[in-house]
């Protein structure tokens, strides 16, 4: 990673912690909107249900390819975390938050364990095989990426494992 994108990103963090300065950017800022919700209810009790994660925290395995962090529009690819793996496997790769706290415990992104457990006391049906992750701070021309490819693609690989109830995590 370029060396100056890295201290850019720190300072955007650091100065971006400031309440007030949060305040004002977020009454300023423009979400996108859509004019439907892409809702379907359970058809089934969530204890029957084959759950899979989505985390806009930048986490990957440690063996994987970290998102780029050298594109100022972000970074519109996912990653594939198998849902057996350890937090220990795991790292988060995203400048754009303080994620201090998720590097300790990375259940605060992604409740890997949390889940886990949940379909250990049968609260819910099963683990899919594979979660995903994405990089939060998409914006330019790869929001667009993100929207029709990249996204369809993570939905369609859902589909085809069974996936009944998906959790998006935001970081």
């Amino acid at each position: 990673m370029n060396r100056i994108n890295k201290l850019f990103n720190k300072l955007f963090v650091a100065v971006y912690s400031v309440p007030g300065v949060k305040e004002r950017w977020a009454r300023a800022y423009q979400a996108l909107e859509f004019n439907t919700i892409p809702w379907t209810p359970l058809a089934k009790p969530l204890s029957q249900c084959r759950i899979a994660l989505l985390t806009t925290g930048g986490v990957h395995l440690k063996t994987d390819i970290p998102f780029n962090m050298d594109d100022t529009n972000g970074d519109p690819t996912y990653r594939i975390i198998p849902s057996a793996t350890k937090p220990c496997e795991l790292m988060t790769t995203h400048d754009y938050y303080d994620h201090r706290d998720a590097d300790r415990d990375i259940n605060l992104v992604f409740p890997i364990e949390i889940l886990q457990a949940c379909v250990q006391e049968g609260l819910v049906g099963e683990s899919a095989d594979s979660f995903y992750s994405f990089m939060g701070h998409v914006k330019g021309p790869h929001l667009r990426t993100l929207i029709k490819k990249t996204s369809r693609e993570v939905a369609a690989r859902m589909k085809q494992e069974g996936v009944d109830v998906a959790v998006l995590v935001p970081s």
